[in-house]
């Protein structure tokens, strides 16, 4: 979905015939030298009208409550599809399906996130953490991941991902929070057994293939922003920080992330890590490395938080109140902002309700909260406009 789906000649969207074959995938990255299959099929550029254009359209008929409640993403435990399409007719502008969300089959999980899309002209982003081995969510993902394509040419990451971004898109998914552009050399760190590479160089090969590869399916994502293999720790339950400066940043952490956005990620999340050097608050909730991502590295899609309650975990006092971070986060420039440790049905519904009345009181400009929407309203139409047909191949042999 590389810039809101862009195609050849300016197109938003793509009407393809794709192919899913799980054997020949499973043969593309199971061997080094083996040639990658191409997952689509003859793309097809259809015209349409400017995403962004139309989304600023949108955006400026809705009220703030609504435009407030159109960046959150939400998030409930639970697989029946009659309950979550209602919890989502409160106007969220989007859901993260977890392990408790993926029922059985994949015929279930398509009704699932059917059932997610109140209104099929404007679906919402519905999103997911399929990184493949250690963080997986999906049934049938047997394809490589980080544990061994750290390890493995280039070619075999773009082969894995292919295959985990057409399967993830197969089950009615638009987001996937699913490249780990962090890297460490350091077996003993959090981070070390996701992370795509161990040197800039390697990473940011990797996460180029990676996510060109997924953008011909849905939205990919780069996290975690700045960069978690220079803050050791786990920012599930503390806030990782490092006295890394600009200058080594940029000739570091910074390689893989400028690579994925070059390559065309859709979105940029944001982690719990403090570069003490350049703002001593986390990334989620700083305006520096924001305004770094934007000026400095050009990303123009869609920021997201990092669950914001990890913030909650982390037992900082300054960070005890989610409404109060949903509305940092917005004012620090994040679009979409994420809650899913220690919420309930009514979490997000009330991070919406604090956006808004953060903007009524003049505490967060209106002008940033429409920025977010119109954001966040360009990638659900792109996700929209953008079709295909998926066919499992009949005479495929099953992953084994």
């Amino acid at each position: 979905m590389r810039r809101y789906r862009a195609r050849s000649a300016g197109a938003l969207a793509v009407v393809a015939i794709a192919t899913l074959c799980a054997g020949h995938a499973a043969a593309a990255v199971s061997t080094a030298s083996a040639t990658p299959a191409p997952a689509v099929v003859e793309p097809v550029a259809v015209v349409e009208p400017v995403a962004e254009d139309r989304a600023a359209e949108l955006v400026a008929q809705m009220t703030v409550a609504q435009q407030a409640a159109s960046i959150v993403m939400g998030h409930v435990a639970g697989t029946d599809a009659a309950a979550l399409r209602s919890y989502m007719e409160s106007g969220l502008g989007g859901f993260i399906l977890m392990g408790a969300n993926i029922p059985a089959t994949e015929g279930e999980l398509q009704a699932l996130t059917s059932a997610l899309t109140v209104d099929p002209a404007l679906p919402p982003l519905i999103a997911v953490d399929q990184e493949g081995g250690i963080v997986s969510r999906l049934n049938g993902d047997d394809f490589a991941a980080s544990t061994s394509l750290k390890d493995r040419p280039v070619d075999d990451v773009s082969a894995a991902f292919a295959a985990r971004g057409s399967l993830t898109a197969r089950a009615g998914i638009t987001v996937n929070y699913g490249t780990v552009a962090d890297f460490t050399a350091d077996s003993r760190s959090f981070i070390y057994g996701r992370a795509l590479g161990t040197d800039p160089t390697s990473a940011a090969e990797r996460v180029t293939a990676a996510t060109a590869a997924q953008e011909q399916f849905l939205g990919s994502t780069l996290k975690h922003f700045p960069g978690h293999g220079a803050a050791p720790g786990d920012s599930h339950s503390a806030i990782p920080s490092t006295g890394m400066g600009m200058e080594e940043w940029r000739a570091t952490e910074a390689v893989p992330f400028a690579a994925g956005i070059d390559a065309g990620a859709s979105l940029l999340m944001f982690g719990h890590l403090s570069y003490t050097a350049v703002d001593p608050a986390p990334a989620s909730l700083s305006a520096a490395w924001h305004q770094i991502a934007r000026d400095e590295l050009g990303f123009h899609g869609v920021a997201v938080t990092d669950d914001l309650g990890m913030l909650l975990s982390s037992g900082d006092p300054a960070y005890a109140d989610p409404v109060a971070n949903g509305v940092a986060a917005v004012a620090a420039g994040n679009d979409l902002v994420l809650m899913i440790a220690g919420s309930d049905a009514g979490t997000a519904g009330q991070m919406a309700a604090g956006i808004a009345a953060a903007v009524d009181a003049g505490t967060l400009p209106a002008e940033r909260l429409a920025e977010a929407a119109t954001r966040v309203m360009a990638l659900r139409l792109a996700s929209s406009s953008a079709t295909a047909q998926w066919a499992v191949c009949p005479d495929c042999e099953p992953v084994g």
